[in-house]
């Protein structure tokens, strides 16, 4: 099977969950990386900026209409997401430490990964597909 099928494949039995989890998972592991290697100038800020542009993705979709998630999960993400462009800018700065970065992408990976299961095991007990709007996230 060529690497673009398997791709392909992938992406279509993932649920919402799981893609944001690999998303967050990929991203953290960049920021990782730029910590354990001491990453500074265009590297670190590299890092940062795909992190920054993430959180200002999940923003942007939490402030549309016609999102499925509670209102005050929205809030936080939102919050969340203007605490993470400050933050980045004081890192890349200088003045504070990656690691919140990570520590903060990590919790929120946790919460998917609790999503994940719940929306499979419904599925399971049902057997039909569960939507990501019919079970309350867990972020």
């Amino acid at each position: 099977m060529s690497y673009q099928a398997y791709q392909k494949a992938q992406q279509s039995s993932e649920s919402p969950s799981q893609v944001e989890y690999r998303l967050f998972a990929q991203v953290t592991n960049a920021l990782i990386e730029a910590r354990d290697k001491n990453m500074r100038g265009a590297d670190l800020v590299k890092a940062l900026d795909w992190n920054r542009r993430m959180w200002s993705v999940l923003s942007s979709d939490c402030g549309t209409e016609g999102n499925s998630l509670p209102q005050n999960l929205r809030a936080g993400i939102i919050s969340l997401s203007i605490w993470v462009s400050k933050h980045s800018s004081a890192v890349v700065r200088g003045a504070e430490k990656i690691d919140d970065l990570i520590s903060i992408n990590r919790t929120i990976m946790e919460g998917l990964a609790d999503q994940a299961r719940l929306q499979s095991k419904a599925s399971e007990t049902t057997g039909a597909p569960v939507s990501p709007g019919s079970v309350n996230s867990s972020l």
